[in-house]
């Protein structure tokens, strides 16, 4: 049987984790690529990670490069490449950076795995999702953005850190935006089937709804730049689900019209937002739609409403992304 490969382009601290984690699941070979300047630090980083294959019993080739051609087969693109954030620095910052960076990348990814599926981790993500869909020109189920299992982890974690149980036995689900405007739910987060509100007061959950809401700039503040294990971890659940076609639900960044009122009737001019999505062989195969309450509609609305300006931002600066 053919061994998947798994494509990272960027071999800063957020790819490198990616291919670690990648590795240490044994998902597939893995390709690290870099820019040429930097091609050096992809090859060294894929050859340090390729010689802890005999220790933790992997067996994946790991290729550092600068040549896109070596990505031809991918299954899977996880496109990590643009420039992190700094203190005092918000994700809307970085757009026009990281636009014309996204852009350039996803041109090879057309040319060189005009079959693999793309999953976006560079920031602003929601922008960032769109921009390598226009780019590639590929179905809009191909095309996602890591955001949500990032952010549900999160808020996961600080739940545990909170009540002292296990992050195994929660439950939770976030949707709209990555950063300030993602809405978490905590009226469908549970602890092994307890409702969150049964065990916090409100005040308590609402204090972590914000911590999860900035939870990235707050590691941004303690040691400077952005974080990256989480974040590779959250990328690397997607891309299992993927590549063992595992049918998982997985709140994240995929193009939406209709569900969840993002832009309804509006076909073809829809936008990517933090839903739950059943990811597998093919990508998205299918956005889990619920009910959600009047409250709940309006920060909604209001965090996609933020989506579309990050959108008309990159329109703006790059009018052949329009």
């Amino acid at each position: 049987m053919r061994r998947a490969k798994i494509s990272i382009i960027g071999a800063g601290n957020v790819g490198a984790t990616c291919a670690h984690w990648a590795a240490a699941k044994e998902l597939g070979d893995i390709v690290l690529l870099d820019i040429p300047d930097r091609v050096g630090v992809a090859q060294g980083k894929a050859l340090d990670l390729a010689c802890c294959a005999p220790i933790e019993r992997f067996d994946a080739r790991v290729t550092g490069t600068s040549d896109y051609r070596d990505i031809a087969g991918s299954d899977v693109v996880v496109v990590t490449a643009g420039v992190p954030r700094k203190p005092g620095q918000s994700r809307d910052d970085l757009i026009q950076i990281n636009v014309g960076i996204v852009k350039s990348v996803c041109e090879k990814i057309r040319e060189f795995a005009p079959e693999s599926i793309v999953i976006v981790v560079s920031n602003p993500l929601d922008a960032m999702v769109y921009t390598a869909w226009k780019t590639t020109g590929f179905p809009t189920h191909r095309i996602m953005g890591q955001a949500g299992a990032l952010d549900v982890a999160r808020f996961r974690e600080f739940i545990a850190m909170e009540l002292g149980i296990s992050v195994e036995d929660i439950s939770a689900l976030l949707l709209g935006g990555h950063g300030d405007d993602m809405v978490p739910l905590p009226r469908l987060t549970s602890i092994h089937g307890i409702p969150l509100t049964d065990l916090l007061p409100g005040d308590k959950i609402n204090a972590l709804v914000e911590r999860a809401k900035v939870g990235g700039g707050e590691i941004v503040k303690l040691m400077g730049t952005s974080a990256f294990y989480a974040p590779a971890s959250g990328t690397i659940q997607m891309v299992e689900a993927i590549i063992k076609d595992k049918k998982r639900i997985i709140p994240t960044a995929a193009y939406c019209e209709n569900e969840f009122d993002v832009a309804p009737g509006q076909k073809g001019k829809g936008y990517f937002v933090g839903v739950p999505a059943l990811l597998g062989s093919k990508g998205v195969e299918r956005i889990v739609t619920f009910n959600l309450t009047p409250d709940e509609k309006k920060l909604m609305q209001e965090s996609v409403s933020h989506v579309k300006d990050l959108v008309s931002t990159v329109r703006k600066l790059f009018p052949d992304l329009g």
